[in-house]
């Protein structure tokens, strides 16, 4: 047997000195942002941002003494959030403020651009680190339930302001025929609800119509009905604990999966349960992150964030499942569409679109 020739060496190159340099500064910038990220998490749990916004240009004493806390961690905390340019600092009296824009960020939870929580989605990812890095080893997954807690908090408070200002002023209009059933009085199903952010929001605009929230996490479904009741406990939402595949009902209206399908051991399977759950004329309303076709088209800030959750959350959740399609945070609307064809959905198009998702309408 002829003996293969060990691989040659690749050719060291010279580095160009500008681009190292040009590199490092990427590099470093990227280092300060993922140490920062916990001292976001520490102003949102202190209500460090929102005094700060509520008290106007304060020295750290000022914003200390208004809390409670310590002027010292306060002071360099503070120091930290100037120099990300989460906060403005005035040198001539010491004082530091948020503008409006920092405000809609990061402390005011009514915003659409709220995004302080997803520091705390992200904070996960490093403490779930050891799990993942085994799973490359052995390619087993990690279930969603198998994550820290704050990853369950980080996306619930992440994702409400979106679905708050997107689901039904622009996504539900966007699908035909269904904004007017759920206003008359319509059935629908939420699968994949989470903690039910995106099933209250729906069931406090259409009073009419009846809501029900699925998800096999129970702990989600014991924080989706908690959420109910801090809503007041409209009397046409519920929760229920489900899979997707094992969701009961056939008489639906309109079913819906908001960030989630691509998290599905087995999405096709998942769909084709969908379409037997809806009425003949019903309607499935897919939200899924933003991304093109190909990985050429998701080289940029967003496709690199949803990347790295798909590698660190929506990937090793899907290989934890049966069949484990793993189709990736960026599986796009041409893959998608080809799963839901695959279920039996004859009519699948793009309804609309924001900067993070795009929204898919699939009948049967």
């Amino acid at each position: 047997m002829a003996t293969m020739a060990p691989p040659r060496p690749a050719q060291i190159m010279e580095p160009d000195p500008q681009k190292l340099e040009d590199f490092m500064h990427k590099i470093v910038g990227d280092m300060a942002a993922a140490m920062s990220g916990s001292l976001v998490v520490t102003g949102m749990k202190l209500g460090l941002y929102k005094a700060l916004s509520d008290i106007g240009p304060a020295t750290s004493a000022d914003l200390a003494k208004h809390l409670e806390l310590d002027e010292r961690y306060v002071r360099e905390w503070l120091s930290a959030q100037a120099a990300s340019g989460f906060v403005d600092y005035n040198a001539a009296d010491r004082r530091f403020s948020i503008n409006a824009e920092q405000r809609m960020a990061l402390s005011n939870e009514d915003s659409p651009v709220y995004v302080a929580p997803a520091f705390e989605l992200i904070a996960s990812t490093y403490i779930d680190e050891p799990k993942i890095t085994e799973a490359f080893r052995t390619g087993a997954g990690v279930g969603w339930h198998e994550h820290h807690e704050c990853m369950f908090r980080g996306c619930e408070k992440f994702f409400r302001p979106g679905y708050r200002a997107n689901l039904v002023a622009g996504w539900i209009p966007a699908l035909q025929d269904v904004f007017d059933k759920l206003k008359n009085g319509a059935k629908v199903a939420d699968i994949g609800c989470g903690h039910g952010a995106s099933t209250i929001i729906m069931a406090e605009a259409f009073p009419k119509s009846e809501f029900i929230g699925f998800d096999y996490h129970d702990k989600s479904i014991e924080r989706a009905r908690e959420a109910a009741r801090e809503a007041g406990d409209p009397p046409n939402v519920r929760f229920e604990l489900s899979s997707a595949k094992d969701a009961p009902g056939g008489d639906f209206d309109l079913v819906c999966c908001f960030d989630c399908l691509h998290d599905m051991g087995d999405p096709v399977g998942a769909a084709r349960h969908v379409r037997d759950m809806l009425k003949p004329d019903g309607t499935f309303m897919i939200v899924e992150p933003r991304a093109g076709d190909d990985l050429t088209d998701n080289l940029n800030p967003v496709g690199r964030m949803y990347y790295a959750a798909s590698t660190m959350i929506c990937t090793p959740g899907s290989k934890a499942q049966e069949v484990g399609l793993a189709l990736g945070a960026q599986a796009g609307e041409a893959r998608l569409s080809e799963v839901l064809r695959e279920a039996g959905f004859s009519k699948v198009r793009r309804a609309t679109e924001t900067p993070f998702n795009m929204v898919i309408e699939a009948r049967p």
